[in-house]
């Protein structure tokens, strides 16, 4: 069957929240900055009052990582799909709309409880510090994805966040859908911290499914204990692509054990929110048109540099083919 589909993303539908605050708010929170803190609903909610006696202004906006990197390949002109689940709350409903507006494909189901959602508490040296109650986006299960969809894609996105929990058998089906119909399957580790508590299963993930690895440096030292283009060469093994992002200072893609370093593009950042996913939306559009792999690293990240300019991850002021054009 014709892939139709550029590419079809699966992962934790979360509604961003959006916070400006400082050190001294977060130390009051017992947040530690800069880290990513689960929490359950009760914890959810004495944080939010807390905001609201603080007058302190929330910023909502669709997020999630595979949902970041799916709507900015949209923006970008891809054909991109994204399978996730909401609650059938005021979030839920405001989350599939704003997707659907942003030219996503949505195949984003409800269910009976809160909506997933991620208080992003963003310091003036625009670090993030997360707590998040993922609620209705753990419910995503085998029966939500589309067989026809996953046929029909170039490349099916997977997020790391999703291999913990009930959600790891749904993208264990998801990729064996993918392998079945000859579907590429790109991995974004997304976290260290879930590599370290998932070290052998993500191992077993990486190589014996994916075809494309996206890290940052830091995940990709807790993955391989190596660093820099030794880290790139060992997760790109025989037969993947692997791209360690290296932040400001750029990246590193790696594919028959050939290392290209890709420049950074300069960047006012102000909040480096969906950075990474970004930079994995530039470079799988790039790849679904079959670009030389170093043009897509650059369109992947120049997209993350502009989008670090910018309050949260949306697309406002940008031209997508002004971008394309200068890479």
């Amino acid at each position: 069957m014709e892939k139709k589909y550029d590419v079809m993303g699966l992962g934790n539908a979360i509604m961003d929240l959006l916070v400006q605050t400082n050190e001294e708010v977060l130390f009051n929170l017992n947040l530690k900055k800069g880290e990513f803190h689960l929490v359950d609903e009760q914890r959810s909610q004495i944080l939010l009052r807390n905001i609201e006696q603080r007058k302190l202004k929330i910023e909502t906006i669709p997020g999630g990582s595979s949902a970041n990197t799916i709507k900015a390949l949209a923006f970008l002109g891809g054909k991109a799909i994204l399978c996730g689940k909401v609650g059938t709350d005021k979030y839920g409903q405001t989350y599939i709309q704003e997707m659907k507006k942003q030219g996503v494909i949505s195949r984003i189901n409800t269910h009976a409880s809160t909506t997933g959602h991620a208080l992003t508490f963003i310091t003036p040296d625009a670090e993030r510090t997360f707590s998040v109650h993922l609620g209705a986006a753990v419910t995503l299960s085998k029966g939500d994805i589309l067989e026809q969809d996953v046929q029909r894609s170039k490349v099916l996105h997977l997020e790391g966040y999703q291999i913990e929990g009930p959600t790891r058998e749904t993208i264990l089906q998801a990729i064996t859908l993918a392998k079945k119909h000859k579907t590429l399957i790109s991995i974004d580790l997304a976290d260290p911290g879930v590599i370290r508590r998932n070290k052998e299963f993500c191992k077993k993930l990486v190589y014996q499914n994916a075809d494309i690895i996206f890290v940052n440096e830091t995940e990709a030292k807790e993955f391989t204990g190596l660093e820099g283009e030794q880290a790139a060469k060992e997760l790109a093994g025989q037969s993947r692509i692997a791209v360690v992002k290296l932040g400001s200072r750029g990246s590193l893609v790696c594919k028959n054990n050939k290392i290209t370093f890709i420049e950074s593009f300069p960047a006012k950042a102000i909040d480096s929110t969906g950075a990474g996913d970004s930079y994995a939306a530039g470079f799988l559009y790039g790849f679904c048109q079959n670009w030389p792999l170093e043009r897509s690293a650059k369109l992947g990240s120049l997209l993350a540099a502009r989008v670090v300019e910018k309050k949260g991850v949306h697309f406002s002021g940008l031209d997508s083919e002004e971008l394309k054009g200068r890479v």
